[in-house]
């Protein structure tokens, strides 16, 4: 499950968070990564889906 998390953070980063963890902190940070430019949305995304 998680390499499907991965791909899903990869294509559109706060999905990717959204199934992890939820609706959350964490999801609002990622939309905001991910509008300000999507590379820092990828590598939070990322950090979020490998961390736990």
């Amino acid at each position: 499950m998680d390499i499907l998390r991965i791909i899903l953070a990869i294509l559109l980063p706060p999905l990717g968070v959204f199934l992890q963890v939820g609706i959350g902190p964490q999801f609002w940070i990622n939309v905001i990564l991910t509008l300000l430019g999507y590379i820092p949305g990828i590598i939070h995304a990322l950090y979020i889906i490998l961390t736990r």
